[in-house]
């Protein structure tokens, strides 16, 4: 079982497993038929006001990653996080963002607690 980040404007792949947006906000110009979400745990986006910040450029995003965590060890989020671990439990998920960095996005810093 394992973990995967991609862009939620790839087309879905059979390795996908359970396909979980993990960004606050609908991606724009992307029906949601066309998505193949099956989850959407809100509880486990940024806060806009950590968004907004780490977009304006304010801070490395080794800062946004340490902030990130700190929201997500408040009970929704927790909770929410926890939700995700029991599917990865049953098989494979992917996180999908907008973001055109996946590798520098909050989707990265999921996988990497998914994992641990």
């Amino acid at each position: 079982m394992g973990v995967r980040v991609r862009r939620v404007y790839d087309p879905a792949e059979p390795e996908d497993g359970v396909r979980v947006l993990v960004d606050r906000l609908w991606p724009r110009g992307l029906a949601k038929d066309a998505a193949r979400v099956e989850e959407w745990p809100k509880a486990i986006t940024p806060s806009t006001e950590l968004r907004r910040w780490y977009h304006a450029g304010e801070g490395s995003y080794e800062e946004f990653a340490e902030r990130y965590e700190a929201e997500l060890a408040a009970d929704e989020a927790a909770e929410a996080l926890d939700g995700v671990r029991q599917l990865l439990r049953k098989g494979d998920v992917t996180l999908l963002t907008a973001s055109k960095t996946p590798q520098e996005s909050h989707a990265t810093v999921l996988a990497r607690l998914l994992q641990a």
